[in-house]
């Protein structure tokens, strides 16, 4: 079976260029920092604050490019911390989602959705998914085998484009559960 990379997905926020003007001044873009294993995806210089009724994770990263709609993914650790609601959801899946105030250096804003803990998922051009047998949104389980604590993870969606590399993301508390180093591969399994 195909090997394909697991990567760990840290808490960021996706800004659109309303809130990005809001959190950071008239006209203002994006630096690239670096980019990221999906094309055209990055992650940015400009950081901001995450506010929640119970507490603050600072100093959270921005990724890049601007979006339709301003998306907080957190894990569910950073959930309860905060006191927010992040449902478990497929990026831009954000109708009914969690609520947060998020700070930047020239402005804040209140978002009443778009809080939300990732769907674990793997990224796969049409090539990968059909040399996988897998299809758009198939629902599989990934083996990771790390030293000491390998897992399968089950309920992964498979997102097919020819805009995607092949990656599996998952977020920190995932990530930790399995001992994910800096190079962990993953396989479906049956």
């Amino acid at each position: 079976m195909k090997q394909f990379i697991v990567e760990t997905s840290a808490r960021h926020v996706h800004v659109s260029q309303q809130d990005l003007e809001t959190l950071f001044g008239k006209g203002y873009e994006l630096k690239i920092k670096k980019m990221l294993s999906q094309p055209g995806q990055y992650a940015c210089e400009e950081r901001v604050d995450v506010v929640g009724p119970k507490k603050t994770l600072t100093g959270v990263s921005i990724l890049g490019p601007v979006r339709n709609a301003t998306q907080v993914e957190i894990s569910l650790t950073d959930a309860r911390s905060i006191g927010v609601a992040a449902p478990i959801r497929e990026s831009g899946d954000i109708a009914g989602t969690g609520a947060c105030k998020l700070v930047g250096p020239a402005g804040e804003v209140e978002i009443s959705e778009g809080v939300i803990a990732a769907k674990r998922h793997i990224h796969m051009t049409p090539a990968d998914a059909k040399e996988c047998g897998v299809k758009d949104k198939d629902v599989v389980n990934v083996k990771v085998a790390t030293p000491e604590r390998s897992v399968i993870f089950g309920d992964v969606v498979v997102r097919v484009s020819d805009k995607f590399a092949l990656a599996m993301h998952i977020d920190t508390d995932e990530s930790n559960a399995a001992g994910c180093g800096r190079e962990v591969y993953g396989e479906i399994v049956k």
